[in-house]
């Protein structure tokens, strides 16, 4: 019988390379583990997680043999760090293939937000240019700014490095001064958004990280503010957001996480303040392969007893 359990909706590709590597035991969500039959829930040691829905203790309980779960993904909030450190199972991610995507993905949705993009290209696409309607209402300078960073880890240093590029002044808040080109460190998340003209959420997810940005920090980061999130929606307190955009208390967003995707606050949708984007942050083709590469990477190195490369605990 297999050693592996694959969780989750893997692309064929993934699928393929999985297979021909370990053979899994595929289900498609974390709630079917319990439903293996015994004999082969008894036999596995690796999970390979692709899945959003908690990876818990009673999950973990239902594979007694269990000893590493491989997630795809740098976030790991859907499985429980403190129940996996209890039975002594190791947890592993894939970080820094995917900064680059993300962090693109981020100054994509500032500018498309600020230069009103999507309304612009509504604009021809309708033919009002053609037409001869006038001009686009004019839209805002986004180089020389003053920008924040709101967790300065690999993905948010990869946003700030582009926005230098920008003239922009950098300012970041994380739980400790980093090594900088002079940047500004903000030791309070308020005094970081009072700072700021465009704040950049990088956080990890997770319970520490629920509602970070809360709604004082919107508050002050003020009616010229635009907020972009790439990290978890549960980073921001999305009630707050929406609250803020809808009342003109902020200018504008640019969100490709929320709160119970894809069932996203249908209040989102009236917006024209704000760029959507359906958590696409890292979907490149290029870069979800090397994801899969170093999940499958982490697995093999399991199995011949060497060094874990990325692991989390």
């Amino acid at each position: 019988m297999t050693k592996t359990l694959a969780i989750g909706h893997y692309t064929a590709d993934e699928a393929a390379e999985l297979g021909a590597a370990f053979g899994p035991h595929c289900v498609a969500s974390s709630g079917d583990v319990a439903k293996i039959e015994l004999a082969a829930r008894s036999q596995i040691s690796v999970v390979a997680f692709k899945d959003h829905d908690p990876f818990g203790a009673s999950e973990m309980d239902a594979l007694p043999q269990l000893q590493l779960i491989a997630n795809y993904g740098v976030g790991f909030d859907a499985i429980d760090m403190a129940a996996a450190r209890a039975r002594g199972i190791r947890v592993t991610n894939t970080p820094d293939v995917l900064n680059d995507d993300v962090a693109d993905l981020a100054i994509a949705m500032w500018l498309a937000q600020g230069r009103q993009m999507r309304a612009a290209e509504t604009w021809v696409r309708e033919g009002q240019w053609q037409r001869g309607a006038g001009p686009v209402p004019l839209n805002r300078k986004m180089s020389g700014g003053v920008a924040g960073i709101m967790g300065m880890g690999r993905i948010g240093r990869a946003i700030a490095d582009r926005l230098a590029a920008f003239g922009t002044e950098i300012h970041y808040h994380a739980r400790g001064r980093k090594e900088t080109p002079g940047w500004t460190f903000q030791s309070d998340p308020v005094a970081l958004a009072e700072a700021v003209d465009f704040l950049f959420v990088a956080l990890v997810g997770g319970s520490e990280t629920k509602n970070y940005v809360s709604a004082e920090v919107i508050n002050a980061l003020g009616p010229r503010g635009v907020l972009i999130n790439i990290s978890r929606g549960s980073t921001v307190d999305e009630g707050a957001l929406l609250d803020a955009l809808e009342n003109g208390k902020l200018a504008g967003a640019g969100l490709d996480v929320f709160l119970n995707e894809p069932r996203i606050d249908p209040r989102f949708l009236a917006l024209e303040n704000v760029v959507l984007q359906p958590h696409q942050g890292s979907g490149t083709s290029e870069t979800r392969a090397a994801m899969a590469q170093l999940q499958r990477d982490n697995i093999a190195a399991h199995f011949a007893g060497t060094d874990l490369l990325t692991p989390v605990n």
